[in-house]
């Protein structure tokens, strides 16, 4: 193994080894962004000393909805990028041990190698062949033999053995550079969507925190009575859902349940996976994590990676993936209901199963 190598090998543990006491949000600043504020294309709202009308407010929750949208969909990036960071860092820790492994079995090798050359320059020097040839005794011959055929299979095997975890080694280092780079890629990833996540929050609280608290009353009134809307509209249309929990769901599905109508009151906070708070990927995630079958951290990972099944056939315990970019989840829970951390400045809560534009149905114990 040459000094390139072991430098390199060097480098890369220490480098690995201090990048885990680093905060994820120092290690990478995010680039300013130039694009507008998201508020800056939001209605005016009127003074709170003047009343809004019913138009004024609708446009009000439209534009809080997407606000939140947006920030659910950053949210689901944010934590897709904070499960890679992991991974990598746990990659690099075990790379780090594999580094220091093949340096020290390098160096006993060596050893090794170099008693087995210090015994041949006691017997003079000469190769082991040799020294058989210029013995005058059958026996010494024939034992000599054997013992050149052993001392020629152990160094082979000590040479073939160095070459091989010098080879290891010099791989080991390639691929802790490798998850370094992606390491720091997901953290830069993390800090652009948490960037995002802050702007698109504090956008819709602003537009909120503006009207007068009776309008504020009224805007709650006409979200519900939206996703009122859309949850009648959605029965009118699909077939009946399965509403027969005991019966119909798998025993893993019924503890799943369990675990998420359990945190019913519980608030949304963005990247939270309890037990205090959740997201909703973090509920979803957690509550099947709680019935013995852990699937993907994020909502779009839970659509792209779990077995989808059509609607008519959904039973508690699946999960309804929401809008197009996959970016909200719900757990169904029977008679049409689902549970779900709807955004900032909610609760976990039952809401009807087509309050929101459903994407599919996935199911984690299939």
């Amino acid at each position: 193994m040459n000094r390139r190598y072991c430098a390199a090998a060097a480098i890369t543990l220490v480098c690995a080894l201090g990048l885990l006491t680093v905060p994820v949000q120092a290690m990478a600043a995010p680039t300013p962004d130039a694009s507008p504020s998201p508020a800056a294309s939001a209605p005016a709202v009127p003074s709170p000393t003047a009343p809004s009308s019913e138009k004024d407010l609708e446009k009000i929750r439209e534009q809080i909805e997407t606000l939140y949208r947006q920030a659910g969909a950053a949210t689901d990036a944010y934590n897709l990028a904070e499960e890679q960071t992991k991974k990598q860092s746990g990659e690099i820790v075990k790379l780090a041990k594999a580094i220091v492994d093949g340096q020290a079995r390098i160096a006993e090798l060596k050893d090794r190698a170099g008693a087995q050359a210090r015994e041949q320059y006691r017997n003079g020097g000469l190769p082991p062949g040799a020294q058989l040839v210029l013995s005058d005794d059958p026996q010494l011959f024939l034992d000599g033999v054997n013992k050149v055929r052993t001392s020629q299979q152990a160094s082979k095997t000590v040479l073939a053995e160095l070459t091989r975890t010098q080879e290891d080694l010099e791989t080991y280092t390639q691929d802790a550079s490798s998850n370094w780079h992606k390491l720091e890629t997901n953290r830069v990833k993390q800090a652009e969507a948490k960037k995002k996540i802050n702007a698109q929050i504090a956008a819709a609280e602003k537009l909120e925190s503006r009207l007068a608290k009776e309008e504020r009353a009224r805007l709650r009134q006409l979200e519900q009575d939206a996703a009122n809307r859309a949850q009648s509209a959605w029965l009118a249309t699909r077939p009946t859902p399965n509403v027969d929990v005991s019966g119909a769901t798998t025993a893993a599905g019924k503890a799943a349940v369990a675990f998420a109508t359990a945190q019913i009151g519980k608030p949304y906070v963005w990247g939270a996976t309890g037990p205090g708070s959740y997201d909703c990927s973090g509920l979803t995630s957690q509550a099947w994590a709680a019935a013995g079958r852990p699937i993907p951290r994020t909502s779009q990972e839970q659509w792209r990676l779990l077995p989808r099944i059509d609607i008519q056939d959904m039973r508690p315990g699946d999960l309804i993936i929401y809008h197009a970019d996959a970016s909200h989840v719900g757990m169904y829970v029977g008679d049409g209901a689902i549970v779900h951390s709807p955004r900032p400045g909610r609760h976990v809560t039952l809401a009807g199963a087509g309050s929101m534009k459903i994407l599919g149905v996935v199911r984690p114990d299939r």
